[in-house]
């Protein structure tokens, strides 16, 4: 009997699935409700938000779209939060979805998992489930999410899926509160419990526009010094953009505004049943309590997907943007404008690329660029980043913290530099699959926009 392994599957299926424009890939949010206060989360509201809660999709509904999905052709999920366990219904709307054959991959923050919830999934087992550590100590994951007693909490919930063998996998997103703890998360998850660890910096505004999330996001210089503290980390980017740098466009592409999978190959879902291309992007939505999944995938999503360019900015014609990213959500998140360039992104990709021995050709008028306003800055932090002649990095700008004091932060980012990004289902859930561009970097799949929730 011929066999094929997991990723040549997907791979395959995920090729054939964009030909035919087939909804492979589904993410829904069951609720934005949380127990905990994370700052820097993208779309958290409080457990007692009567008015999230009265909107959220009932059971019903979900399983009339798990109903929709599935005839579709939808054959991966990502159920995802807000904290997915703040419904009470969740395991028998996710027990629904199973038995609709689904490979569901779950995103929680460990908090409230029980034996009850251990046990009911050890039963029905899903495709995946990652955890996201805000710290390795208690003082620091607290500080964080602002919930006294949720470090035990996560814990608790990890041990009891670790006990049960089921498929976990924890991650972080580095932010000023616990980038001192990065490496020790890491030795944590690797060495302690023998489980597959991930972490991620970029940052995005919430949802709502506030952009109080980016007063905890990292300097581009600190985002790429993390890469170079990991020889893997680096030997992975370079292997990520020796196959993907580029033209990110085909030619017969080269004046749309998205290039990733939603709308192509995946969709997200809110709680409120608006569909829309991806979880991080809210201009274009179709609400299926009005109408049926098919409709708004066939005809909306369709329409979403074949938007114009309408302004021809650097990131058109940038080779490098595999480094960064950048995507019209974020430009959405970030200026209002799909189309609008993310400062922070674009110096991150340079000065990752450059911190790399990456090539950087030529992509119009970019302030990181020979000649630009903002490349002899660049080039400023690349020579303490990396000193001339040595192939170890100085490593000078992550502050060490000494008795609970951060000590040499390093030199604040050039004024006039702008926030952050994230990224999104649309693209990182091909990833974790085998299939996608973007987010299939050594930032692992989904945790560019699950990270910092």
């Amino acid at each position: 009997m011929e066999t094929q392994n997991y990723g040549e599957f997907s791979l395959g299926l995920h090729r054939k699935a964009v030909g035919q424009r087939i909804p492979l890939n589904g993410t829904i949010e069951v609720t934005r409700r949380c127990p905990l206060t994370c700052g820097h989360c993208y779309n958290n509201l409080p457990m007692a938000d009567r008015q999230a809660r009265f909107g959220e999709l009932s059971f019903d509904e979900h399983c009339r779209l798990l109903d929709e999905i599935t005839e579709a052709g939808c054959l991966w999920l990502l159920y995802t939060g807000g904290e997915i366990l703040a419904r009470k219904d969740f395991l028998e709307i996710y027990t629904y979805a199973k038995q609709k054959a689904l490979l569901i991959t779950l995103f929680t923050n460990g908090t409230l998992i029980t034996s009850r919830v251990a046990d009911h999934l050890a039963e029905w087992r899903p495709f995946a489930i990652e955890i996201t550590l805000y710290g390795r100590t208690k003082a620091t994951y607290e500080r964080l999410t602002g919930v006294p007693g949720s470090y035990e909490q996560c814990l608790r919930g990890i041990h009891l899926l670790k006990e049960r063998g089921l498929p976990l996998k924890l991650k972080t997103v580095a932010v000023t509160i616990n980038r001192h703890e990065v490496w020790d998360m890491k030795r944590f998850a690797e060495e302690e419990l023998g489980l597959e660890f991930k972490f991620d910096a970029m940052m995005n505004p919430r949802i709502d526009c506030s952009r109080s999330p980016l007063s905890v996001r990292l300097r581009p210089e600190e985002v790429v010094e993390l890469d170079l503290m990991d020889p893997k980390r680096v030997a992975e980017w370079k292997r990520f953009a020796k196959q993907f740098n580029g033209p990110v466009r085909t030619p017969e592409q080269s004046d749309q505004v998205y290039h990733c999978g939603g709308g192509v190959s995946s969709f997200a879902i809110d709680p409120y049943g608006k569909m829309s291309i991806c979880v991080l992007s809210h201009f274009d939505t179709y609400d299926l309590r009005e109408g049926s999944f098919r409709e708004g995938w066939e005809r909306f999503l369709r329409e979403v997907r074949q938007k114009k360019i309408t302004s021809w900015t650097k990131c058109v014609r940038c080779e490098i943007k595999a480094m960064c990213g950048m995507c019209p959500a974020n430009g959405e998140l970030e200026h209002g404008d799909p189309e609008k360039p993310v400062d922070f992104l674009c110096h991150v990709a340079h000065l990752r690329a450059h911190a790399l021995d990456l090539d950087v050709p030529s992509h119009g008028a970019c302030e990181y660029c020979e000649g630009g306003t903002r490349y002899e800055h660049l080039i400023e932090s690349l020579d303490l980043l990396r000193p001339a002649n040595s192939s170890k990095p100085r490593l000078p700008y992550l502050s060490k913290v000494v008795g609970g004091e951060e000590k040499e932060r390093g030199p604040a980012m050039a004024e006039g530099a702008s926030c952050s990004s994230g990224g999104c289902s649309s693209c990182g859930l091909m990833a974790s699959q085998g299939a996608a561009r973007m987010t299939a970097s050594p930032q692992g799949a989904n945790s560019r926009w699950a990270g910092q929730q």
